[in-house]
């Protein structure tokens, strides 16, 4: 008896070979956790306060301690509590940086006086 010519029959598992469809990404029709608005404003705020203006760490330190509140009170909701965390970190580091560099310029200032008082032409 051969088999030549007729259909093989369907795979096991409803004809999907066992493999299923990955789930909609959040933010669907089915009500799915969405991005904090403020989630890429406070990282791209902490990224400029270490590259070129530290003052805008505060701002980042604080826009991200309010909307990790937010998160933090409906986890649900949102789905980029890393990209605020890693926001914040960075604003942290440029208040840091804010802080060393004022004790330079007010150090570097206090020899500039110093100096100046004690040398006679």
């Amino acid at each position: 008896m051969s088999d030549y010519g007729s259909t093989p029959p369907p795979p096991p598992g409803g004809g999907d070979g066992g493999y299923a469809a990955p789930p909609p990404a959040g933010g669907g029709m089915g009500g799915g956790a969405t991005d904090h608005p403020k989630g890429i404003t406070v990282l791209v705020l902490g990224i400029l306060s270490i590259v070129c203006c530290s003052p805008l760490g505060i701002v980042a330190f604080i826009m991200g301690n309010n909307a990790l509140k937010e998160i933090d009170a409906n986890p649900s909701a949102y789905s980029n509590r890393q990209i605020v965390q890693i926001g914040r970190i960075l604003g942290i580091i440029g208040i840091v940086l804010l802080v060393l560099s004022l004790i330079w310029v007010l150090f570097l200032g206090g020899l500039t006086a110093i100096s100046g008082s004690t040398t006679s032409p």
